[in-house]
């Protein structure tokens, strides 16, 4: 027996079923009709993984601040997700929405769940320090994390968290179509670039990638907070500056 005949076979014997209910006025007869209208029949012979999680997809438009807006308000309306619920803030982005240039970290910190701002605890002090030595500040760059809810106790996102939150940030990146995206740290670069990399075998590079409609080129550096724990790598993560530096005025940015 084909999977039509089967799904056809199972839809009659629904239908037979929902109007003798409706005939003998259950009153459970509604309820059975709307849930009857959210089964998905294909599921049963499908052999794909179901998606949990309901995709906010929209269209990109013209109009960057609204598409900022409704991205925003996307995230915010995340169900059952236990680092939004004890989170204090949602930590969307801080920055220049228009420029070229867009960063991105891995999780906020406890200031940042405070301020509703990324990099603003010591790690964004240091961070400062990194954009002016090549002529850059928060003015003229766009700053994001992965996650835009602090996980407790500042962990890891897990891969779970992360793989739910990836669409936000690809759409992200969309929106705001970079020239110039630098991932900062392990963790944006195992969501963006993939799991199976470590940060020394491609920091220091460039990497073309896409992102829906965006086109950009992709530098992977370390995280500031790793660089407060770890002094010694700020020197390869000053050539990985200069490299952006260079980068910045080839693409007249």
């Amino acid at each position: 027996m084909t999977k039509r005949i089967c799904i056809i076979i199972l839809k009659l014997s629904l239908n037979i079923f929902i109007l003798f209910m409706i005939k003998k006025n259950s009153r459970h007869s509604i309820k059975l009709i709307k849930y009857y209208k959210f089964i998905n029949f294909n599921l049963i012979y499908n052999n794909k993984a179901i998606n949990r999680y309901k995709k906010d997809n929209f269209e990109i438009t013209a109009d960057k601040a609204k598409n900022l807006e409704r991205l925003k308000k996307s995230i915010s309306n995340i169900k059952n997700c236990s680092i939004k619920n004890n989170a204090t803030n949602i930590v969307f982005s801080d920055g220049n929405p228009k420029s070229k240039i867009m960063l991105l970290g891995e999780a906020p910190g406890s200031n940042e769940d405070q301020e509703g701002l990324p990099f603003v605890g010591r790690a964004g002090n240091l961070l400062d320090k990194m954009l002016a030595s090549i002529n850059l500040d928060r003015k003229n760059v766009y700053i994001s994390n992965i996650i835009n809810y602090r996980p407790p106790e500042n962990r890891r996102p897990t891969d779970e968290e992360m793989k739910r939150y990836l669409p936000f940030v690809k759409k992200h990146i969309e929106i705001i179509a970079p020239k110039i995206l630098i991932l900062l740290g392990s963790t944006a670069m195992n969501a963006l670039i993939g799991n199976d990399i470590v940060i020394s075998k491609v920091r220091g590079q460039w990497i073309e990638k896409e992102f829906g409609q965006c086109n950009t080129s992709v530098i992977v550096t370390f995280h500031p907070a790793f660089l407060m724990r770890q002094p010694t790598q700020k020197k390869l993560a000053w050539v990985d500056l200069q490299m952006i530096r260079d980068k910045k005025a080839k693409l007249k940015i």
